[in-house]
């Protein structure tokens, strides 16, 4: 992907969705200096005057699919999963509005104590006024995942792409931690992740992210910086889109 014309951000808006796991650091489930480097690198963005909305996982504090093997009703996992993530949107919330960046959480499943409810109008209105929103609960239901809920949120207040963080630069063909041959694509049509059955989304949202024509670039949020380079159109990452939407000069 280029860089935009006169150095200006290529998406105006986008949804930046961020594993459970990423929060987590030092043996802590949440810590402290992690959630800080995440803020950073969104108040970055943010003050540049794109609109960042931000879906986060809890696999850090609760594994549902572990428990569920273990025997647990599907559904009451699933719920104790949604509850996780509130935990890390709170964190990335405070992170944020002690740098001077006003944020929002908003939850799928009502808790007016801490948060405000989803409610779609609002949260654009708040994307609008230069706010950082973040998603949490999921989608309030059982049996979808935190990739559904990006897609879902990403498609409902207009996001230009969703990117998804990752521990490694990319998509490749195998683990490259495991299999030293392994290569990266640089772009990726929908169809070809779900028929190789490649671990980017699920296939729910992957699907919904198609049928919505919704880009997703899959990146490496360890590298400082690269949520900007990403959201100004450098070639770093996957990109996965429509073959003939698909920006000329690489990923992105």
């Amino acid at each position: 992907m280029p860089l935009a014309s006169n150095g200006v951000p290529r998406f105006r808006r986008v949804l930046l969705k961020i594993s459970g796991e990423a929060f987590a650091g030092n043996g802590a489930s949440v810590d402290v200096n992690t959630t800080q480097v995440m803020a950073e690198e969104i108040a970055e963005v943010s003050r540049a005057g794109v609109s960042v909305a931000v879906v986060v996982g809890g696999g850090n504090i609760w594994r549902g699919k572990v428990h569920e093997e273990a025997g647990m009703d599907r559904a009451t996992a699933d719920y104790m999963g949604m509850l996780a993530t509130v935990i890390n949107a709170l964190a990335l919330q405070d992170s944020l509005e002690r740098m001077g960046v006003a944020s929002r959480v908003q939850t799928a499943i009502a808790m007016h104590q801490i948060a405000e409810p989803y409610i779609r109008r609002r949260a654009i209105r708040h994307l609008e006024k230069g706010r950082v929103v973040i998603f949490a609960a999921g989608t309030g239901n059982p049996y979808f995942t935190t990739d559904t809920t990006a897609a879902l949120r990403a498609v409902e207040v207009n996001a230009e792409a969703i990117l998804k963080a990752t521990k490694v630069d990319g998509i490749y063909t195998a683990d490259p931690k495991k299999d030293p041959r392994a290569t990266r694509f640089e772009r990726l049509d929908y169809m070809e992740v779900l028929q190789r059955g490649l671990e980017v989304m699920d296939s729910t949202s992957m699907a919904l992210c198609m049928d919505n024509a919704l880009p997703v670039i899959v990146f490496d949020m360890s590298v400082t910086g690269n949520i900007r380079r990403v959201i100004w159109g450098e070639a770093i990452g996957t990109y996965v889109g429509r073959r003939e939407t698909a920006p000329v000069g690489g990923a992105g």
